[in-house]
């Protein structure tokens, strides 16, 4: 049996620290890992592991602008205290440490190579768990991301005369990804995610549809807090997936935060592991050469779960709905708590599902009414 699925990984995403009250935990990569390997799912036939490679620094020019990438690197070079912000370097959200320049690197390389591989290679879909850096802009780091993965790996794409479909269920908007390809219609971005009314990064609003040439192509759906998985999955039916459909993609890159869970420390929707196994069915349902990258999650454990489960779905595998034995003596040892791999079923409040409902048909309605018939859908009332 050929390979059909590639795996993009390196024991070097540990090899470095935001710093120990950082929100943003490195050792979830390993813990990850490490999980997978205990269920069974990094020695099957129909799946290959990839060492991640660092990015070609030539490839990130097709983004970020040199005088950003200069004083990244200049910065990544010792350990004295550096900053610029007008970069968005060296406050307490992007800390700045020996090494991140090439730290940085290797995570976009990860997302390089699932292109290649998906691509090149001709596997159904690859997963880098260490990708998913979409609130990185041309010449500022934000939101704890140095280098926009998804945009230099998409840009790679369209220089080989590829559309692609980048959808985001990251629990934040992915703003340096939209803003990247607002005036493009070789690229839909699709970005699901908590309303950035009074959520970082304050923006993903339904009337951000992109300008010019990109007019339509830009497609946000901004959830309220204690939206859950029911919410999630009308998202996907009645706007995504149709999308999707309609746009006929090349290629479909897949931004997979595991921040969307309730029991992440810094958002507040209710999804649970349902939702990423979910969404790994309709990715893989659609049959279009498939790249998932990483993203969010702040509960380490949580993002151990989810990716394990969507590794799981990709792969077309099974899996018990409890920690194997060894790994639960991990957690022990980290002082973790918890034994299920699975989230138990859970639904909103009645009052909390009542408006996110609401919302969610206000901003469907809208989409059907102004980005629909640009697609051939059917319009909405």
């Amino acid at each position: 049996m050929t390979d059909r699925f590639a795996l993009i990984y390196s024991s070097r995403f540990s090899n470095y620290s935001y710093g120990e009250f950082h929100p943003f935990k490195v050792d979830r990569y390993r813990l990850t890992y490490e999980l997978m390997g205990h269920c069974g799912l990094l020695t099957k036939p129909q799946m290959i592991e990839v060492e991640c490679p660092l990015v070609e620094e030539e490839l990130l020019l097709n983004f970020h602008r040199p005088d950003y990438l200069k004083t990244l690197r200049e910065f990544s070079a010792d350990d004295e205290v550096h900053a610029n912000f007008f970069y968005g370097l060296g406050d307490v959200e992007n800390p700045v440490f020996k090494g991140l320049y090439d730290w940085a690197r290797l995570m976009c390389g990860g997302t390089v190579e699932a292109v290649r591989q998906v691509v090149d290679e001709g596997r159904r879909a690859a997963f880098s768990m260490a990708g998913g850096w979409h609130h990185a802009h041309s010449a500022r780091a934000s939101g704890f991301c140095y280098l926009n993965d998804a945009a230099v790996a998409i840009n790679q794409l369209l220089a080989r005369g590829k559309r692609v479909v980048y959808v985001d269920i990251d629990a934040h908007h992915g703003d340096g990804v939209q803003q990247a390809f607002y005036n493009s219609d070789q690229v839909m971005t699709i970005s699901i995610h908590e309303n950035g009314k009074d959520f970082y990064p304050y923006s993903g609003f339904v009337d951000e549809v992109g300008e010019g040439a990109g007019y339509g192509y830009s497609v946000n759906i901004p959830l309220l807090p204690h939206s859950d998985d029911l919410i999630f999955e009308q998202a996907c039916q009645r706007v995504i997936l149709p999308l999707i459909k309609a746009f006929q993609p090349d290629v479909l890159v897949t931004q997979m935060g595991a921040d969307p869970l309730r029991t992440d420390p810094l958002t507040r929707l209710e999804c649970t592991t349902a939702f990423m196994e979910y969404a790994g069915r309709v990715f893989l349902d659609t049959n279009i050469p498939w790249v998932a990258v990483g993203g969010g999650g702040y509960n380490r454990l949580n993002v151990a779960r989810a990716w394990t489960l969507l590794w799981a779905t990709m792969i077309g595998e099974t899996v018990d709905d409890h920690f194997p034995e060894p790994f639960q003596a991990t957690v022990v040892q980290l002082g973790e708590e918890g034994e299920l791999l699975r989230d138990p079923p859970h639904l909103a409040a009645p009052d909390d599902f009542s408006r996110a409902q609401q919302q969610l048909d206000r901003n469907v309605s809208f989409l059907e009414r102004h980005i629909f018939p640009l697609f051939g859908l059917p319009r909405g009332g």
